[in-house]
């Protein structure tokens, strides 16, 4: 599969049925060039206007299922909610 087919998936979460987003980056073992988790924006602040501060960093042993639109996770999303890494 390709990045760009797992970027349109949306991810949810079958602990509470929430839609998380969709895959924005993932992160690879450099060594084997597995995956080792994927990100999604975290909620948008203010109505949406101001982006995200938040991303899911999740890990790929917590994929149940990459279906043909979706990926159905398991998770506790408070515990994998990080603050975004900003880039300058």
């Amino acid at each position: 599969m390709r990045f760009c087919e797992l970027r349109q998936k949306e991810v949810i979460n079958c602990c509470d049925c929430e839609r998380l987003g969709y895959v924005c980056d993932v992160i690879f073992d450099p060594c084997t060039g597995c995956i080792e988790k994927i990100i999604v924006p975290g909620p948008c602040r203010i109505w949406g206007f101001l982006g995200h501060d938040q991303e899911y960093v999740i890990p790929f042993r917590c994929i149940c299922k990459i279906g043909p639109d979706v990926i159905l996770v398991d998770i506790n999303a408070k515990e994998l909610l990080f603050p975004c890494k900003l880039e300058l």
